[in-house]
């Protein structure tokens, strides 16, 4: 391709097209509403730009040579795209199709995909992609426009944000079924001082909320094992590794299943809260803000729950 080529404009590139279908000046700037002079003009720096003559004259009027003809099917190509994106903009704007990128902490993985799911019902020609992470890699996603939004627990502070509650999320420490404080009501932190917590790791939000429990009790709890699953810390305290401060709706199904059990603390559970959250000078389009709309009002519908204890503050009589 000829270096300049690629300075070739719409306007060339349509009257060559005209003139293609028209077979001569005068019809083509009859066809574009454009004086004869412009449209010659508009052909010549055409030609120009490709460095071979695209027209030749003939009995039968203005044809094209073979160059004119492959630009010509340049042009048919630009212009079923461009036909093809203005389409895909309408249905946007009706928010009946389109693409949206989300993030999510790992936490919210047990909630995330049924929300989606939940939406996708309403839309079911928005392509939705997820990206789950811990708290940094959201963030920093979130903060370098990759998102459009992120569902996490505490927004980023560093800029300004859009937040959006979805509903309360609560905290609790787990055992295993056959731990001895199991049945006991109304521990105290101190009851579980000699007990060994299996955590997340340094940095991460429930990592946090557990240490500033702990120390508003002045006791320092002994860890015994740091990872970086929520799931590896739910099968080893199944395993009776030891016991585990985390996110109720990371364990839900294995608290219904009373394969864990959850033990009755003083001052717990303790209630944060998922948030939608996106920049404030981050454009949505119509599908973002659809959905973003959809979790605000109705993503509480699919946060975990278990049967078998209300997950609720607790009461000033605690």
């Amino acid at each position: 391709m000829p270096k300049r080529f690629r300075d070739v404009s719409i306007r060339q590139l349509r009257a060559l097209a005209a003139l293609a279908a028209n077979g001569s000046i005068t019809a083509a700037a009859s066809k574009l509403n454009l004086t004869q002079p412009a449209v010659t003009l508009q052909l010549r720096n055409l030609q120009a730009l490709a460095e071979l003559p695209l027209i030749q004259r003939s009995g039968d009027g203005m044809l094209l040579t073979d160059a004119g003809r492959e630009v010509l099917a340049l042009t048919e190509r630009i212009e079923a795209a461009m036909a093809a994106c203005a389409t895909a903009l309408e249905m946007m704007a009706g928010k009946t199709a389109g693409r949206i990128s989300i993030g999510a902490v790992s936490t919210a993985k047990y909630f995330v995909p049924f929300a989606i799911s939940g939406f996708s019902k309403l839309y079911p020609d928005i392509e939705v992609r997820l990206t789950i992470g811990n708290r940094k890699d959201i963030g920093a996603a979130l903060l370098g426009y990759d998102l459009d939004f992120a569902i996490m627990g505490r927004p980023p502070v560093d800029i300004e944000m859009d937040v959006r509650l979805i509903g309360d999320h609560p905290h609790v420490i787990i055992a295993p079924t056959a731990h001895r404080l199991a049945r006991k009501p109304h521990l105290a932190l101190s009851d579980l001082a000699g007990e060994t917590f299996l955590t997340r790791e340094p940095g991460s939000g429930t990592r946090g909320l557990m240490e500033q429990f702990f120390e508003s009790a002045g006791i320092r709890p002994l860890i015994g094992m740091t990872m970086s699953s929520n799931e590896t810390i739910k099968q080893a305290v199944i395993a009776g590794l030891g016991i585990a401060f985390i996110s109720a709706h990371t364990v839900a199904t294995e608290l219904d299943e009373r394969r864990l059990t959850m033990l009755d603390v003083v001052g717990l559970p303790i209630i944060r809260q998922w948030f939608v959250v996106s920049r404030q000078d981050k454009v949505l389009l119509p599908p973002a803000q659809a959905m973003r709309q959809f979790l605000g009002e109705r993503g509480a519908e699919f946060l975990p729950h278990t049967r078998r204890r209300r997950l609720t503050r607790p009461s000033k009589q605690d």
